[in-house]
């Protein structure tokens, strides 16, 4: 028997994506909803400046995906809030302009905290977290009730060390602390925003 590996936390920004009522579609359709989902989180990523080298290879979840983003300065929380989750909705938006048959909506999550990994892949408890805020009935239903293509929902930690700051691009009174979770015995709150679609600005920088 191999002697016990020593786990060791690694600190990163955390984003889960997940398509709304894909158990409801064919399994071609899924295939061709999965192929356009991955092309769209790469390419709203990649306009905000977060490249491969800053962040895991994207972690297929079947209907969705998680991003695991390193803590570097090209990187920085605020951009996935005021830059990625609104590109994503753009283009969610575009693409169901442009393909109606093929058009589907997201609930995504925000959180941040430490990662664990081993030779079948990562886990720990801020994932967990993450994917409890995501799929909380709470945030379904608010999808449901929306005609956006996307709703967010955000972690206290993400709430706490970035949207109350107000930081550029953020806007605190748009995040509603509607989400309640249960993990390890304790009570996470989440906060949850209906995105609008980001703007195109041909001044922008990534960060």
């Amino acid at each position: 028997m191999n002697a016990l590996l020593p786990v060791l936390p690694y600190h990163r920004a955390i984003v889960a994506v997940d398509i709304e009522g894909s158990t409801t579609r064919t399994n071609p359709v899924r295939a061709q909803l999965r192929r356009v989902l991955y092309d769209l989180l790469e390419e709203a990523l990649l306009e905000a400046g977060i490249t491969e080298e800053h962040r895991d290879p994207l972690i297929d979840r079947g209907d969705g995906i998680l991003v695991l983003i390193h803590p570097v300065t090209q990187a920085p929380k605020t951009v996935l809030l005021s830059r990625v989750i609104p590109e994503l909705t753009r283009l969610l938006a575009q693409h169901a302009a442009q393909h109606p048959a093929f058009q589907f909506r997201l609930r995504a999550a925000v959180h941040a905290g430490d990662v664990h990994y081993d030779d079948r892949g990562c886990y720990g408890e801020d994932i967990d977290i993450t994917f409890r805020l995501l799929n909380s009935p709470t945030l379904k239903k608010t999808l449901r009730q929306t005609p956006q293509p996307l709703v967010l929902v955000v972690s206290q930690e993400i709430h706490r060390s970035v949207i109350r700051h107000g930081y550029d691009g953020i806007d605190i009174s748009a995040f509603d602390p509607r989400v309640h979770v249960q993990i390890a015995g304790q009570r996470v709150r989440g906060w949850v925003q209906i995105p609008a679609p980001r703007q195109s600005d041909e001044n922008d920088i990534a960060s």
